[in-house]
């Protein structure tokens, strides 16, 4: 007996015809037999949707753009646009770790994406070559590619718009260990990152996303980061009018006093205090008294004041969200250098239409685990925020490419997953074509059929 033979690992390749089958209970009265022997096959058919939708961007090209190859030219195998591209599929298709790369490096439908022939054309990168990709930026490099996300944002509108709203908001990313910049924050009871993300909620699209320490940010750090977003933006759109929208940890004397030299809009959350609380008494009263004399489970209203913190230079218009329960009172408030709308237009429209952005981070975060930032050196987990926010580009232009009655137009990124990218497929190449055979019996053939087209490059 070839005892090599038995020892073989239990994942090998999937054209390896020596794997041993394996049975599944049987099914009346016939035995059932399976092995991975099926040759070209993938699981991931619907990546050449994320591929189309990767060249109408030219996503990997404009990140490769910005990074030093240091690599011998005359040596080079895997050109950097390419091993983006193969980390950035892999990531939408819900490959998230770089050793995902050793096995699908040679998956027919991953070779197709990047451009490779599957069965004739050489295999894909592996894991090692991913990891020096992702060490290799350094701040500067990090700071270009940071702008190329904002190019991106700016270039999926046609035309500039007249006004637009962006959010921004940290979330919790709990360390894997003692990576650099990881602190214990005793809000979320965690040692962990607390990066930025910036969304454009209206319309889903991400704007930028900056790792951080763990901790809240500072007015001056808050105000640099705006200083920066808003150059960038202005740029490609010197007369559009913008405003933030952030919760009480982006409403910093310097944020705001920045905001208003700038010609830049804001409202954010705002604390409750002694002072504001006794400047609108006299309609929280009101609103008391008209829900116990009714009897109401809750009563709310809006009120409207100007204060100063003694840490602000000046007046500024205090909006107040009013709610009287069977439980007492609560008081919500938010600042703002809108001089215009009522002040229940700036609480329940304007301020509260940033819940959406919770959504999109859960996306970015949870679907598409952006969370995964285990590397030792900072630069590489910011580098992995770029890849996982062009990740959530691709699968965003899939989704905007579906029909707007259909069911899918606004699925969760999960779903696009499960619905459009893991398709089973047969890849067979020959002297002058590729084929991909799809299941007969595939759900939405009729949507990845549309797709397809819908994401096509332009004509030359």
């Amino acid at each position: 007996t070839n005892l090599f033979h038995l020892i073989e690992p239990a994942m090998p390749a999937m054209s390896d015809p020596t794997v041993l089958p394996f049975a599944f209970p049987s099914v009346r009265a016939k035995k059932l037999t399976a092995a991975f022997d099926g040759g070209r096959l993938s699981s991931d058919g619907g990546v050449l949707l994320l591929a189309q939708a990767a060249r109408r961007l030219g996503i990997a090209e404009k990140l490769a753009a910005v990074i030093p190859d240091r690599r011998d030219p005359s040596r080079i195998v895997h050109p950097l646009p390419e091993i983006l591209l193969a980390r950035i599929l892999a990531i939408a298709c819900g490959y998230e770790d770089a050793d995902d790369l050793d096995h699908l490096r040679a998956d027919p439908a991953f070779k197709l994406a990047c451009g490779r022939l599957p069965e004739s054309g050489v295999d894909l990168m592996s894991q090692p070559t991913v990891s020096r990709l992702e060490n290799t930026p350094g701040l500067r490099d990090l700071i270009r590619l940071g702008r190329v996300l904002v190019d991106l944002y700016c270039a999926s509108y046609a035309t500039p718009p007249e006004a637009v709203t962006l959010d921004i908001d940290d979330t919790c990313d709990v360390v894997h260990g003692q990576q650099q910049l990881s602190l214990f924050n005793a809000h979320h009871d965690e040692r962990c990152f607390l990066p930025i993300h910036v969304y454009d909620t209206a319309t889903s699209r991400p704007v930028a996303m900056i790792l951080r320490p763990g901790k809240t940010p500072s007015g001056r750090e808050v105000r640099g980061h705006l200083r920066r977003l808003v150059r960038a933006i202005r740029h490609h759109w010197p007369k559009t009018a913008i405003t933030i929208r952030g919760d009480g940890h982006y409403g910093r004397p310097e944020a705001m006093n920045w905001c208003e030299d700038n010609g830049v809009a804001y409202v954010f959350g705002l604390t409750g205090t002694k002072a504001l609380a006794a400047k609108v008494e006299d309609i929280a009263d009101t609103i008391r008294v008209v829900r116990a004399i009714g009897d109401k489970d809750a009563v709310r209203g809006f009120a409207e004041t100007t204060h100063a913190a003694k840490s602000w230079r000046q007046q500024r218009r205090v909006a107040a969200r009013i709610e009287a329960t069977r439980l007492g009172l609560d008081i919500r408030y938010v600042v703002t250098n809108i001089a215009t709308g009522t002040p229940e237009w700036l609480y329940a429209e304007l301020y509260c239409a940033r819940g959406q952005a919770e959504n999109l981070i859960k996306l970015h975060k949870g679907q598409l685990a952006s969370d995964r930032t285990s590397c030792r050196n900072p630069a590489a987990n910011q580098m992995r925020l770029v890849l996982h926010t062009a990740a959530y580009w691709l699968m965003l232009t899939v989704r905007e490419a579906v029909p707007t009655a259909h069911r899918l137009a606004r699925a969760e990124f999960a779903t696009i997953r499960l619905r459009l990218l893991k398709l089973g497929t047969r890849i067979r190449e020959t002297a002058a074509r590729v084929r991909l055979a799809f299941a007969a019996a595939c759900p939405e053939a009729d949507l990845i059929r549309h797709l397809a087209t819908a994401l096509a490059p332009a004509p030359a």
